[in-house]
């Protein structure tokens, strides 16, 4: 009776000790289940989807800061570029300038209002004068500290009939954040623009 007594006990012994073996295990399991939907939804929260010919692209979210440097250089040359190329057609001025003042402030406008009115642009046309801009030498920035400063070094193209000259041009100025739109991707937008320098280097004939 008593050897029976004691191999009940033992068994339930083993009993317990595998359901709480069971137990901890199931805990170990769950643990690792709530972890890997954790993980997965994670990642989930970085990918974006995109709709291009009605086929669903998936998309990876990058955080901003990561590619800002290059987001801002980028604006501060398509500003340059959209307002310094011009043409000896009303139209493309009329165009180039007016998307360069969706990336500024009232400070580009004015210095475009202030050429306007020398008649810089009536005598390109007039000359049948083409204006270029070269690809940047630089675009130096600083986006330790808002609003971020930017000086920009380029040179300019301009062909006349007879001549060729190339400009030297150095300009500065700060950016701030805007909201996105067509008419400026970045989202970024130029304050108190400053020409520091716009001088001929060379002068060549046709």
């Amino acid at each position: 009776m008593f050897k029976q007594l004691k191999n009940i006990d033992s068994a339930f012994k083993h009993i317990r000790i595998f359901s709480i073996a069971f137990l901890l295990s199931n805990c170990v399991i769950c643990c690792y289940v709530l972890y890997i939907l954790y993980k997965d939804n994670q990642a989930n929260r970085n990918r974006i989807y995109l709709l291009a010919n009605d086929k669903l692209l998936d998309a990876i979210a990058v955080d901003r800061s990561t590619k800002l440097g290059v987001e801002v250089r980028d604006h501060v040359k398509m500003f340059h570029f959209y307002f310094y190329s011009l043409e000896p057609d009303d139209a493309v001025i009329t165009r180039n300038i007016t998307k360069a003042l969706y990336l500024a402030d009232s400070k580009a406008k004015s210095e475009y209002e202030n050429l306007k009115e020398k008649g810089y642009y009536s005598a390109m046309i007039s000359a049948n004068t083409s204006q270029q801009v070269e690809e940047p030498d630089s675009i130096v920035v600083n986006i330790n500290q808002s609003p971020w400063y930017f000086r920009y070094y380029g040179k300019l193209k301009i062909v006349r009939p007879t001549t060729i000259a190339t400009r030297s041009l150095i300009s500065e100025g700060y950016l701030r954040v805007t909201d996105v739109s067509d008419n400026n991707p970045h989202g970024f937008l130029i304050e108190r623009w400053n020409v520091l320098e716009n001088k001929d280097l060379t002068i060549e004939k046709r």
